[in-house]
Order: structure tokens, then sequence, then C-alpha cells
């Protein structure tokens, strides 16, 4: 019999404990519930003591932060906005989509003075879909003293894909209306860095005509401007 069996069959039952957890947070019809739940099971799944969840942006390494989860409160962190770069722990697990923690002088290094705090130690664990990081869950408080070994870091990775996709499902069911064609080619060439009379001219339509197309867009997606807009489209993942 082969050795290694038993911790298969054991590591096997972790991950379909994690996806019937997934499947529980995926029939919340509320985006806001869902949220919550996320970062909820998370607590309760892994020996985490806190859940700090953040949006994440490329265009600009922006993080925006959103819930603030731990054993006996929640905090609005709808204020928290930090650019990732000086934070490169972060933006390392974002960019390699995998969970990673840092401990000691490692964590001190990767996370930058704004993230340390009191705290030794972060656990930084993604939110993807396919390519795409949309956002992560930090966390700098454990129950047990766990040891992160490359089995945990996995449940965390595999945990963090999972609710990616239950988070870009809910985006695109909360859309209020898709880009047309066009409208999806302007904000591609915004993203380029061509300007309106840039676009006019290799497109062969008018600066105003651009403006509309842009106008439209904007409304769509819910936003203020065309450097929003980018940033928006980039986190769902429709621009990459």
């Amino acid at each position: 019999m082969n050795s290694h069996y038993p911790i298969q069959a054991k590591l096997k039952d972790k991950f379909i404990k994690i996806e019937k957890k997934v499947r529980e947070i995926e029939e919340i019809s509320n985006h806001e519930e869902q949220l919550q739940s996320i970062v909820k099971t998370y607590i309760e799944i892994f020996p985490v003591k806190n859940a700090h969840l953040y949006r994440y942006s490329p265009l600009g390494f922006i993080a925006e932060g959103l819930i603030c989860l731990t054993e006996i409160d929640s905090i609005n962190i709808s204020t928290k906005r930090d650019d990732l770069r000086v934070a490169p722990g972060i933006l390392s697990a974002l960019q390699e989509r995998r969970a990673k923690y840092y401990t000691g002088l490692d964590y001190i290094k990767q996370m930058g003075t704004r993230y340390i705090y009191s705290h030794e130690s972060g656990l930084i664990v993604p939110i993807t879909f396919n390519t795409v990081a949309l956002g992560y869950i930090g966390t700098t408080d454990f129950r047990e003293s766990p040891v992160f070994d490359e089995e945990l870091l996995s449940l965390l990775t595999y945990y963090g894909k999972l609710v990616g996709r239950v988070i870009y499902s809910s985006m695109k069911e909360d859309d209020p209306g898709q880009l047309s064609n066009r409208e999806l080619e302007i904000m591609r060439r915004i993203s380029y860095g061509e300007t309106t009379s840039d676009m006019a001219d290799s497109m062969g339509i008018s600066e105003l005509t651009v403006k509309q197309y842009v106008k439209t867009a904007l409304r769509k997606l819910g936003v203020q401007n065309r450097t929003h807009a980018v940033s928006e489209l980039f986190r769902r993942g429709i621009l990459s």
C-alpha cells in the first residue's frame, strides 16, 4: 500500500470541505452579504483571527479596503486606499496568484512600514479569477501557532481561487450594462495611453463621437472618469 495515501486522502478531504463552504457562499444573492461570508468562512476554516478584505486594481497597483473581520467584530475599511508598490510582499502574492506567509525580518522587508504596526507576521491570500487578481485577504493575527507549510498555503490559494470565481460571477450579474464592442475598444485604447485625438484619427471617427462613447461607457460602469473606468475593467478581468 502507498504510504502517502492516508496523507493524500486527508488533503483531498480538506479541499472538498473548502468547496462545500464556497458553494454555500455562492448561494447568497446579496453581494455585500457574500463578501461578509467570504471573510467569515475564511476565519472559520483556517487558523486565523482576523481578515482584511481588499479589492485590487493593477492600474496604479492600488488596493481598496472593503471589510475587516475579527472573531468578535466587523469593521468597514472602505476609506483605506494603498499603493502596493510600497508592500512588495502583497504585490508578489497577487502577481504570482498564490498565498504567501511572512514572518520576522522577512515580514518587515516585504510588507512595508505602514503595514507592520505591532504585528510580527502576516498572511496574504490573493483572490483570483483565471489570470486576474481581483483582490486579497490579509491576516496579521493567528490561532494555534500554525505552521504555514506548502499544504496549508495551497489550501489558502485554492480558497482564493474559488471565492474569486464567486466574486467575478457576482460582478457580472450586478453589471448594469455590458459595454458594446466599440465602447470596449475605446476603453482599451485609453489603457494604452491614447488621447481622444489619437483615437479619432486611428478609428476614423470624430472626436465628438469618441467622447460620446467614453461618456456612455463611464455611465455603464458607474465611474467618474477614464482612469477609474480602465481600473474597473482591469479589476473585473475584462482588460488584461
